[in-house]
């Protein structure tokens, strides 16, 4: 198949009114991680009403669309997420002005998502299947925060030993990502015997050794061996009042690297503060509540493959070659197993993760020539 030929760019052409409205449509839909719920049924309705087949909803919340899969046959998997960073369970804003469409979340994921669902479309459209291998088009959950990439851990062992190859269509096109940033999560509760501030005066305070163990925690020097390591307190809670002394305070904290060996040594570190602090007879409760897995045993010459291929493509049409980066993607897990994997955008924009982010009207049909082509080079 000649993977964009005239007649698909004038699907293309010919769907944009449909697809913008789509993203709109889209975009108002909340999806907090582990709360994709509506999102999901969202696209596994809109999916069925396309004609596509034996669409699906998985344990995890995945919205999967199998195409030519057998029992056994390898398979290519494209992903892009439902789930935004935020916590909204109402409709999210969106405004469209200056040649923007802004929203929560319009570009991480939501744009991207359009892509994937109007190429399942034309797929359904067209009736076609791969010749040499099974496509799973997939609008997965799970991606952001305390998902801890769900979505895509379920598709990966869903499908072990079969996955040829792994897209993640996720950021924006000035970049990809080739190479997992593994990171962990830790929720950790500091606990005394508190009491009245007046009182009970001298008694200790939890919110006094968490800080404390912040401060530890802030004095560590990184290792320098690879590229990057980094940490961080996320949020802190705790205490009742004013006048009480605390007898509880919460944090959560994160570490991250690209390498496996930094991330153990962080690990270490950590456990050994929050002993210390056990040591002075204060209760310190750690739960592990997020881990995500470097990159391991990657086949470079099929990995730089499907480097290539994607640089390419995004070369051809936005006209500027993207940069490679690690990161901590959906592509982490099939990274981790070995599976030559490479996320990357499709449309323009900025403000990810904030709300005001947006994403440039004008890009968003080189996002999907670029979606299209990637996905039907399958056939």
């Amino acid at each position: 198949m000649d993977h964009l030929s005239l007649e698909i760019l004038e699907y293309i052409e010919e769907h944009s009114s449909e697809t913008y409205e789509l993203l709109l449509n889209l975009g108002t839909i909340p999806a907090p991680s582990n709360q994709e719920e509506k999102r999901a049924e969202f696209c596994r309705d809109w999916l069925v009403r396309q004609g596509a087949e034996n669409v699906y909803i998985d344990s995890a919340l995945n919205v999967v669309y199998p195409i030519g899969c057998t029992r056994d046959n390898p398979v290519v998997v494209f992903m892009a997420h439902t789930d935004v960073v935020f916590p909204d369970t109402t409709p999210l804003p969106v405004v469209v002005e200056a040649g923007r469409i802004k929203a929560p979340g319009i570009g991480d994921d939501t744009a991207n998502l359009c892509t994937l669902l109007m190429c399942a479309k034309y797929i359904a459209d067209k009736k076609i299947t791969p010749a040499d291998c099974g496509l799973l088009l997939v609008a997965n959950a799970g991606e952001e925060g305390l998902g801890n990439l769900k979505g895509s851990r379920q598709i990966v062992k869903e499908y072990e030993g079969r996955i040829r190859e792994f897209y993640s269509i996720d950021g924006y096109m000035d970049h990809i990502t080739t190479d997992a940033v593994g990171s962990k999560r830790y929720e950790v509760e500091v606990l005394t015997e508190g009491g009245h501030s007046f009182t009970n005066f001298g008694n200790r305070n939890a919110i006094a050794y968490l800080a404390s163990m912040i401060d530890t925690l802030y004095t560590l020097k990184v290792p320098q061996t690879k590229t990057k390591t980094t940490y961080n307190v996320g949020t802190i809670q705790g205490g009742t009042s004013v006048n009480t002394i605390a007898q509880q305070a919460k944090m959560l904290y994160e570490f991250r690297s690209d390498s496996r060996e930094d991330l153990e040594f962080m690990d270490l570190h950590f456990r050994a503060v929050a002993e210390s602090y056990r040591s002075k007879q204060v209760e310190v409760n750690t739960i592990l509540v997020g881990e995500r897995p470097c990159s391991s045993g990657v086949d470079p010459v099929k990995q730089d493959r499907i480097t290539s291929k994607v640089t390419e493509i995004l070369k051809k049409h936005t006209g500027t070659e993207p940069k490679n980066q690690c990161g901590s993607t959906d592509c982490n897990i099939p990274l981790s197993q070995g599976i030559p994997s490479v996320c990357f955008g499709a449309v323009r924009g900025g403000g990810a993760h904030t709300r005001q982010e947006w994403v440039d009207i004008a890009s968003l049909k080189e996002g999907y020539r670029v979606t299209f082509e990637l996905i039907l080079s399958c056939f």
